[in-house]
Order: structure tokens, then sequence, then C-alpha cells
């Protein structure tokens, strides 16, 4: 099968500080989709902006991008090097022959221009399309994305769409000018599961029925083995495999595949510690040890035997929209009844909007003006006196979503991590403050040379592990942890998870741990609960509830996740 684009020794390196691709070679064929996986770092995504064009000015780019002789009328060759076309032939290649979808469209979309207005600008700069068939084309696209509302849709900002809504209209934006080649840049990575499998399910309707070539990246297999027909492995900008997606998911050959397919938690298996990259690259003598049935058991039997240690009853959160002429209140959390347990680890899943942040948010008492209870050890947190309550904020901590936003940039990781420590007043000394803050460092495997560094200067999986520090700084007995690991790569992750597990039994933690990843809250949790629109629909011991879903809403999220 003739390839409709060629990769041939591709070199990318930013400012002489190393080859960030070295020597990459692929071939796209008609009709096919490549994934293209790997970790933070291993050039999948600067290969695709190389392939588009969009890499800084200032980039060192060598090799050879070859697309077909027709993609430009005045070629003279049978086919046209992407790398060596002035700018103005690119711009009329870009959306018209290849496009791009961002990872983050909120980032991708411009904030101030209605999303009508956006697809327009595509469909006016390709002259796609006469000016008095301009609507009827942008509601079409909006159609075949399944947006719902189209002409509404239209007519509002980004910011007024779910994320999925805003995934769906990248995709429109992308496919505005018919093109040939769509390069899908991690589309579906901060998605729930049940989007992320539509947004994935809506890509491979699309292409069956215009035929797409498409590069879709992720740091995700299991993601790829859903849409790919090939596979390229890529670290630290090599290529470590290529192969047919039964080939490479089947019988990898390259130790650092096999890392990226165990280093993921599975709904079939519960080792007592998740394999890194490190363990296979390393070839480390790593024994994948299962926790047994028995095991568990005994742990979660001294756990449900004592007294709750948090318990809800009858909660109701909501807020209110006003008008000119009445005030109407909209429930985000309705009737919720729950215990949480001393030395537990709580799964709550649920997609946007079911209301698990705001469960977590309200349980930390960062949303006021809630009805029901909430007991902390037996007393309602509403009757805490001043310093009750000042101690329940030291026992009560939150790991953010994202560590970068979550981290003062102007701040070294060594005052982010004592900042609490000095806020509260806990030792009497900077001296006293320093070794706590060095101890915490050790606890979390934060090597001493990052205490004078700051957050730009560390990786996403490192940044982590200071928020971590620094939610534990305060000694707390309870961690929620809100997608505290959705952002990083799967052995990042794996990482991650492993350090979580290993502080809950050498202090004794108590997690609420929130995720849209099933398999990672399966893996953690020793009890799920599955919140859908504000309210408890499932409540079970982990395994039992991802084996035996009893609600519709569990069925469709868990099939959702294993992409069946």
């Amino acid at each position: 099968m003739n390839p409709l684009l060629e990769v041939k020794n591709l070199c990318i390196s930013f400012n002489n500080s190393g080859k960030a691709v070295d020597n990459l070679s692929f071939s796209l064929p008609v009709g096919q989709t490549l994934g293209i996986v790997g970790e933070s770092g291993s050039g999948k995504s600067v290969t695709g902006l190389a392939i588009t064009r969009l890499l800084p000015k200032t980039t060192n780019i060598s090799g050879q991008i070859l697309a077909p002789h027709n993609w430009l009328d005045n070629a003279a060759d049978d086919y046209i090097d992407l790398l060596q076309l002035p700018e103005k032939s690119m711009i009329k290649l870009r959306g018209k022959r290849i496009s791009f979808i961002f990872q983050e469209p909120m980032t991708a979309l411009n904030p101030s221009m209605h999303c009508g207005k956006q697809i327009e600008e595509i469909l006016k700069l390709h002259k796609i399309v006469e000016k008095s068939n301009l609507i009827e084309r942008q509601l079409q696209l909006l159609k075949d994305v399944q947006l719902p509302n189209p002409e509404i849709v239209l007519k509002k900002y980004p910011h007024q769409l779910s994320g999925g809504q805003r995934q769906r209209l990248m995709i429109a934006m992308a496919m505005a000018a018919n093109p040939d080649i769509i390069i899908a840049d991690e589309p579906t990575t901060a998605l729930d599961v049940t989007v992320q499998f539509e947004i994935l399910e809506l890509l491979k309707q699309m292409k069956q029925e215009r035929n797409l070539t498409m590069i879709f990246i992720s740091h995700d297999l299991n993601v790829i083995s859903h849409i790919a027909d090939n596979v390229l492995v890529m670290r630290h900008g090599n290529m470590m495999e290529q192969g047919t997606v039964r080939q490479v998911m089947n019988n990898p050959q390259h130790l650092y595949t096999k890392a990226l397919l165990e280093s993921k938690p599975s709904f079939h298996s519960r080792p007592v510690k998740l394999p890194t990259v490190d363990d296979f690259i390393d070839e480390k003598p790593f024994y994948k040890e299962e926790e047994s049935i028995e095991l568990r058991k005994e742990k979660q039997n001294k756990i449900y035997n004592a007294r709750p240690l948090i318990e809800i009853s009858n909660l109701n959160v909501g807020f209110s929209l006003k008008s000119l002429f009445n005030k109407q209140q909209t429930l985000i959390l309705r009737g919720i009844d729950l215990k949480i347990w001393k030395g537990e680890t709580l799964g709550l899943v649920g997609g946007s909007g079911s209301g698990k942040t705001t469960l977590g948010r309200t349980l930390m008492q960062l949303i006021e003006g809630y009805q029901g209870n909430i007991k902390y050890e037996g007393k309602k947190i509403k009757d805490f006196s001043k310093n009750e309550m000042l101690k329940f904020r030291q026992k009560v901590q939150l790991v953010f979503q994202d560590p970068y936003s979550s981290l003062n940039p102007y701040q070294t990781i060594g005052q982010s991590i004592t900042e609490p420590i000095i806020v509260h007043n806990l030792y009497k000394n900077n001296s006293e403050v320093r070794n706590r803050a060095i101890e915490l460092m050790q606890m979390t495997r934060i090597q001493p040379e990052w205490y004078s560094r700051y957050p730009h200067q560390l990786s996403g999986g490192q940044r982590q592990r200071v928020v971590i520090a620094r939610a534990l700084a305060l000694n707390p007995e309870v961690l929620i942890c809100d997608e505290s690991v959705s952002a990083l790569d799967v052995s990042v992750q794996a990482q991650v998870l492993n350090l979580l597990n290993e502080l809950k039994e050498k202090i004794g933690l108590t997690y609420i741990f929130i995720s849209h990843d099933l398999a990672v809250v399966k893996y953690m949790s020793d009890r799920i609960v599955v919140l859908d629109k504000g309210l408890i629909v499932e409540d079970n011991e982990a395994d039992e509830l991802c084996q035996n879903p009893a609600h519709p809403y569990t069925q469709r999220l868990l099939s959702a996740a294993k992409m069946e």
C-alpha cells in the first residue's frame, strides 16, 4: 500500500540541548491509523508538530517529511517535502490537507469567539463553501460530530461547553476542510471514560466514512489499541518498536513496550506493587506478586470492624441561579449517605458533573451552606469550635489534580513544603522546620537537591510527589486525591500509586480517591462509590463492584473503561 505520508530520518532539537527526536522514520498508508505512544518527553507530540510545521522557527529540524505532489498545484516533483516548503504554502495545506486536534481544547480554542465563528474562519480561509452556505455547513459539521442542539452551540463560547463537547468542536474544526490526514494529540486524556469512549468511536466512525488517514498520539497503549492499525513506540526521541496493533499488544519485543503494558493497573489482577519502566529497562529482578484474596479480606475486616471515621448523612449541596425575577436552586449532591472508615481507600467514580469533586470539597468545608450533617470522629463538623476546626483542617488534606498549577511558581520546592508547617506554627525554629521538610522529601522519594529548585524544573511525576509531601506536612489522617494521577504517564502514575500505598501502610492514612480511570480506582480502593447526577447509585467492595456491577450506569462506566 502506497504511503500518503513518509517521514525519513527526522531529527529535531531545541537550542542545541540534545535531540528531542533522533533519526525517526515511518510511513503512513492511506486510510490507516498510526498510533504513536510513549511517555512525556518521548518526542511523540513534537513529531506531530513537526509534520504540520507548528514548531518554533528556532527549532533545528532535519530529514524529510514527504507528501503527495497533488497537495500543491505547482509541485514539480512526484512528492513534496513539507520541511522545505515556504510558510505560505504550509498555510494552504494546514486544515485543508492535514489537520491537528490538540490535547487541551480549552487552550486551543479562542475564548473570546463564538464557536460558530471559529469554524467559519477555517471555511473562509480555505474557501470551502460559498458565503451563503456558511451557516448550513457549520451546522452540518456539528451534526457530524454528534453535538446536540448545533444551532445553540454555534452561538456559545468555548467555556460554556463541557470538556467532551469542546473536543467534539475541535474535531468538527479539524474536519471542516475535508483533510486527507488528521493528527490527534492526546485528544481523550482528560476526559471521563464514557466521553473518551464516545470520542474514540466518533473518530473511528469518521475515519471509515471519509477514508481518513490518522496519526493518533497517546501515552496509553490501551487507547491506542482501540483505534490504531499500527503502533510506533517512542522513548527519549528514539523509536523502540513498530508493528501492527496485534503484534505489539500481544507479543511486545522491546522491554520498554512491555513496561508500558505492565505499568497500567488491570481489571484482571491486583499486584501488591505495580512495576515501573525502570524495573524493565534496568532488567532488575522483579516478581509481580499478587495480593491474595485472604490477605485482602483480613485487612478489610480490621478496617470495617471499627467505628467510622467520617459519617455523612442526607447531604445536599447546590448553588443558586439568580435573575431579576426569581431565584433557582440547582442541587449538585442529593441525599448523600456515606461512611468512611479509618485506614480504608474509598474510590469515588462518576462522569463530569456527577458531584465527585463537590463531595470532596464539601467534606473539607471548602463549600459552605450545605444541608445535612458531616461527622468527624463522631462529632458534627458544624458544631466544631474555632480550635477544633483548625485541627480538622490539619487532619484532612487535598492532593490536587494538576501539580503545576497548585504549586507557586515563585516558591522553591522547599518553600512549598515548609509553608503549611510555618503557617500552623508546628515547630519552634527554622532548623526543625527544615528537618521536617527533609523527612517528608525522603518519605516521598524527593531528591535532596530538589529543595532549592522551582516547579518548572521538575517533571510532572516529580511535581506530584512534591504536592503529596506538602499535603503530608501537617500529619493528616485523611488525604483526598482529586484526579491526582490522571495527567501522568502510565509508568509515572505507577510510581505515584505505589508511593500512596506505601504511605498508607506506613503512617495509617485514609484515602478518598477520586478518578475517572476505573482500573486505577479498582486497584487502589477497598470500596468504590459510584455517583451519577449527584446521587450514589452503587456502593460496594471494589473487586465485587467491578466483577458484578448492579446498576446500569456502573455497567456503562465499566464497559467504556474496558472499551467493549
